[in-house]
């Protein structure tokens, strides 16, 4: 639960003993906003505020599922100008993401790395309870492959954002976050 702005002081904590950390963020916008109403900390700028802290190792943060609707021209063009790879929705269209995930494996290697993962990078037809849905993102199978492809990286931390079980009259989206948090518990450092 929550909005993705609680994950800036998750962090600026994590960053305070770990250092700067990697990032796999899973989500269906870049959250790298500067500014919304004139307030500079809002949902959809924690990650700005993190590059701009010195939390982050840019060269080791990776944006899955980015897709929909911006004030911005180009939503990733400051993802990509920090150096974070950035693996649009379609380009996850209709396959398996177990390769994606080897060579996220492979970026993130052995230091410290934090998994923010917001329930609207899945698409609305699974988890519509979400306030802010863009249509046409990831499936829960590729949630499964994305956060059971972090299975041996040093794990420092994750959260599960945005569910919002009131505008999911099914539950369904609350069954998923569940999920998604259960099997991001299972791929810990040390869980057999």
């Amino acid at each position: 639960g929550g909005d993705h702005t609680i994950t800036y002081p998750i962090l600026q904590a994590v960053a305070e003993r770990h250092g700067p950390v990697g990032l796999v963020h899973v989500d269906a916008h870049a959250d790298t906003g500067d500014t919304a109403l004139g307030e500079k900390i809002y949902h959809g700028s924690p990650f700005r505020r993190c590059v701009e802290e010195g939390l982050l190792d840019c060269a080791r943060v990776v944006q899955i599922g980015l897709r929909g609707s911006s004030y911005d021209p180009d939503p990733c063009k400051y993802s990509r100008e920090q150096g974070f790879r950035v693996v649009p929705a379609e380009d996850c269209w209709g396959q398996s993401l177990v390769l994606l995930m080897g060579e996220v494996r492979q970026q993130m290697g052995n230091k410290p790395v934090y998994i923010s993962f917001d329930i609207d990078g899945l698409d609305p037809a699974f988890a519509p309870g979400t306030g802010t849905p863009e249509v046409a993102g990831l499936t829960p199978a590729q949630a499964l492959e994305i956060v059971r492809g972090c299975r041996g990286l040093n794990i420092v931390g994750c959260d599960l954002v945005e569910v919002a079980p009131m505008f999911d009259v099914s539950g369904n989206t609350a069954l998923l976050g569940a999920n998604l948090l259960f099997e991001m518990l299972c791929v810990l450092p040390g869980v057999k």
